[in-house]
C-alpha cells in the first residue's frame, strides 16, 4: 500500500507540473500575440485609409486584455494625436501614397489643440497635390472642422452635418444635498475656482459665467476661422442661426441642407465614396466588397512608418506625458499617476538625456500628486538638464502647477490654462443620520479629537485647520508661479483666483511664453543642450507600454461597433451618445465627492468644455459607492 501511495502521489506530482507548464505556455502565447505589432508588410499602393473609429487623445490608455476577454466588450479605441499627424505626414512624401481617405463616420472628436494640428497635417498633405476624401455618416463639430480641410467632402443620403459650437450645461447638485440632508464641507480660495460649485450652488456663479463665456468665444472664433479659412464656401451662420429655415429649404434633407450651406460636397453612401476613390487610386484586387479601393490602414501603415524611424542620431531628447487628472498613485498612460510619471522621470536621470520636454495635457488634480511630478522634473533641472514645457488641449490648475518646471512654455491659441487656485470639499452626513436617530457623542481631549468625523460633523477647530491648509497650498501655488514667471506674489494672485485663461491671453499676460506646438518645444530644448542640425532623437518616456486594442477588436468577435458600444453614427445616434455621458457625470461627480482626495488644483471649466477629447462614457471613475446609487437615482 505503501508503494503505491508513493506512485500515485508521483503521478499526482507530475499531473500538476503538466498542468502548471500549460498554463505557463498558454500565458507566454496569449502574450505574445497580444504584444503583436501590426504588420507593416500590408503597405499597398494606392490611398491612405484613415477610418477613425473612437477619439483623439493625448497618450493612449491601455487596455486591460483579461478583463476585455472576459467581459468580451472593448473601451472605444484612441487614437494618439501625434501618431495621426506621423502618419499624415509620412504618407504626404511617400510616392506609395495616392491619395487621403477620411472615413469619419465613428469619429467621437478630439481636443482643440489636437483638432488644429491634424487640420495643418492635412494642409501639408494636400499641398503635395494629392487630393484628401472625406466621408461620413454624420459630421459634428470636430468631424466637419477636418472634413473641411478635404478636397471633397461626401455625406451620407441619411445623414448630414450638425455645428452645435462649444457649451452647454453643467449639473449642480446642491439641491440635492440639500434634499438628503448631506453637508458639503468646501475650502477653497480663489474668486473664480467653480470646481467646488457643483456641490455648494444650484446654478453658476456670475464670476464663474464670465470666465466660461469667453473662453467659449475663443474657442468658437478659432473654429470658425479654421473651417472658413479651409473652405470660404461654407455659410456657418446658416447653419447655426436659423437650423429650422435652413433645413425647411432643402425640404428637411439634412444631407441635402449640409450640401446647400457648403459644408458638403456630395451626396452619397459609403460605396459610392469608395468607388469614387478607387477610380484614382485603383480597386481593390484582394477584395469583392462592394466601394473597396487599394489601400493601406492606419496600423500598418503606422507600423511601417515606425519601422524607417532611426536612432542614429548624438542627441537624447526625452518628453514626459503629463495626461488626464493628476493623481497620487500609478495610474496611466492616459491618466496623470504621479507615482508612475516620476518613476519615469527619476528613471530617466541615468539615461543621459539632453534636454527634457514636458507635455501637459491635463486639467489638474490633486496639489500632492501635481507636487510630486514638480519635484521629479526638478531634479532633471537640478541636473543641468533644460526643460522645456509643452501645453496641449489645456494645462490648468494642477497642469499649471507642474508646468512652473519649464524654462519656457509654449502654448496654442486654443489650449486652456491657468486656473491658479485650490480646493477641497468633504461631504458630512450627521444631518442625514439625524434624520433617522442615529446621534454621535464621546469624549475629546482637544477640540481636534476624532476630527474631521463625517459622521457627526466638523468641529469649528477643524474647518479653521482645513482651510488654513487650503490657503496654504495656494500661497505655495503662487509662489511657484511669481518664480516661474520672475513677477511678485501679489501679480500672480491678481492672476490666479482660479481664472482659467485661452491660449492667446495667457501669452499676453505672461503665464506661457510663446506659441507653438510639441515640436517647437522640443526644437528649443535642443538648442539649449547645444544640439545643432537636428541631430537628435525624441524619446517617449513610458512608450513601450504594451498597447492591445487592435487585436483585442479582432479577436472580440471581429471588433464590431456594436461589441464596442458605438452604436448608430446618424445624428440622433450621436446626440443620444452625449445625453448618456451626461447622465454618467452624475455618477462621477458623486463618486468624486465621496472619494475625498485632499487638496485639489482642479479646472472645472475644462471638463465642462471637453476638451480632453475623450468620450465621457466607458473613462468614468467607478461608480459603486452608495452616492453613487443615489445619484443615479436621481439621475431616474
Amino acid at each position: 500500500m505503501g508503494f503505491a501511495r508513493k506512485v500515485w502521489r508521483l503521478l499526482v506530482d507530475i499531473k500538476d507540473a503538466l498542468a502548471l507548464l500549460f498554463l505557463l505556455v498558454f500565458f507566454a502565447a496569449l502574450f505574445a500575440v497580444l504584444s503583436a505589432r501590426p504588420n507593416p508588410g500590408y503597405v499597398r499602393d494606392g490611398a491612405l485609409l484613415l477610418d477613425i473609429e473612437g477619439s483623439v487623445v493625448e497618450e493612449v490608455s491601455p487596455v486591460d486584455p483579461l478583463q476585455a476577454l472576459l467581459s468580451q466588450t472593448i473601451p472605444t479605441r484612441e487614437y494618439a494625436a501625434r501618431d495621426l499627424v506621423r502618419a499624415i505626414d509620412a504618407a504626404a512624401a511617400d510616392d506609395r501614397i495616392k491619395a487621403l481617405a477620411l472615413d469619419l463616420t465613428g469619429f467621437l472628436g478630439g481636443g482643440a489643440v489636437h483638432m488644429s494640428e491634424i487640420s495643418e497635417a492635412l494642409d501639408r498633405f494636400a499641398a503635395t497635390d494629392k487630393p484628401i476624401y472625406a466621408y461620413a455618416y454624420a459630421y459634428t463639430d470636430d468631424a466637419m472642422l477636418l472634413a473641411a480641410h478635404a478636397d471633397e467632402v461626401w455625406v451620407d443620403p441619411m445623414g448630414g452635418v450638425a455645428i452645435t459650437g462649444p457649451g452647454g450645461e453643467s449639473l449642480y447638485y446642491a439641491q440635492a444635498l440639500d434634499r438628503f440632508n448631506i453637508t458639503a464641507n468646501v475650502y477653497r480660495v480663489g474668486t473664480y475656482k467653480s470646481a467646488v460649485e457643483p456641490y455648494t450652488a444650484s446654478g453658476m456663479s456670475e464670476p464663474a459665467r464670465e470666465n466660461l463665456t469667453q473662453l467659449l468665444a475663443t474657442l468658437w472664433q478659432e473654429w470658425r476661422a479654421n473651417v472658413s479659412a479651409a473652405r470660404p464656401q461654407a455659410d456657418i451662420d446658416l447653419v447655426t442661426t436659423d437650423v429650422a429655415g435652413w433645413l425647411a429649404a432643402s425640404g428637411n434633407d439634412v444631407a441635402q441642407a449640409s450640401v446647400a450651406a457648403g459644408l458638403a460636397d456630395r451626396v452619397g453612401t459609403r460605396v459610392e465614396w469608395g468607388e469614387h476613390i478607387a477610380e484614382q487610386v485603383g480597386k481593390d484586387d484582394w477584395s469583392d466588397e462592394p466601394g473597396a479601393f487599394a489601400s493601406t490602414a492606419f496600423d500598418p501603415w503606422i507600423a511601417d512608418v515606425d519601422r524607417g524611424l532611426s536612432f542614429g542620431n548624438e542627441g537624447r531628447i526625452g518628453v514626459i506625458t503629463v495626461d488626464g487628472e493628476i493623481s497620487d498613485g500609478e495610474a496611466g498612460p492616459g491618466s496623470a499617476g504621479a507615482a508612475r510619471i516620476a518613476r519615469l522621470l527619476d528613471n530617466a536621470l541615468d539615461d543621459d538625456l539632453d534636454a527634457l520636454v514636458v507635455r501637459i495635457n491635463s486639467p489638474g488634480g490633486t496639489v500632492t500628486g501635481s507636487e510630486t511630478i514638480r519635484r521629479a522634473i526638478m531634479r532633471h533641472r537640478d541636473a543641468g538638464t533644460p526643460v522645456a514645457v509643452s501645453m496641449g488641449n489645456y494645462a490648468a490648475s494642477g497642469g499649471y502647477w507642474v508646468a512652473t518646471t519649464g524654462q519656457r512654455i509654449f502654448a496654442e491659441p486654443e489650449t486652456i490654462t491657468g486656473s491658479i487656485g485650490v480646493f477641497m470639499v468633504i461631504p458630512s452626513f450627521e444631518h442625514a443620520l439625524a434624520d433617522y436617530g442615529v446621534t454621535s457623542d464621546g469624549v475629546r481631549t482637544t477640540p481636534l479629537s476624532g476630527q474631521p468625523d463625517v459622521l457627526g460633523g466638523f468641529t469649528p477647530e477643524a474647518n479653521a485647520v482645513l482651510q488654513a491648509t487650503t490657503e496654504g497650498f495656494y500661497t505655495r501655488f503662487l509662489s511657484l508661479v511669481a518664480q516661474s514667471r520672475g513677477i511678485t506674489p501679489e501679480r500672480a494672485d491678481e492672476l490666479g483666483q482660479g481664472r482659467v485663461w485661452d491660449g492667446g491671453a495667457a501669452r499676453q499676460l505672461g503665464l506661457v511664453d510663446q506659441f507653438g506646438d510639441l515640436d517647437a518645444a522640443v526644437a528649443w530644448a535642443a538648442e539649449q543642450a547645444g544640439i545643432a542640425d537636428n541631430d537628435y532623437e525624441v524619446r517617449y518616456l513610458g512608450a513601450d507600454a504594451p498597447q492591445y486594442d487592435s487585436l483585442l477588436a479582432q479577436l472580440l468577435m471581429g471588433g464590431s461597433e456594436a461589441q464596442q458600444g458605438n452604436g448608430g453614427h446618424d445624428l440622433a445616434s450621436l446626440f443620444a451618445r452625449r445625453e448618456i455621458d451626461r447622465l454618467g457625470r452624475v455618477a462621477a461627480d458623486f463618486d468624486r465627492l465621496m472619494a475625498v482626495e485632499g487638496v485639489q488644483a482642479r479646472c472645472m471649466e475644462c471638463t465642462a468644455m471637453a476638451s480632453s477629447g475623450r468620450p465621457v462614457q466607458g473613462r468614468l471613475p467607478a461608480a459603486n459607492s452608495w452616492l453613487s446609487l443615489l445619484a443615479q437615482t436621481i439621475a431616474n
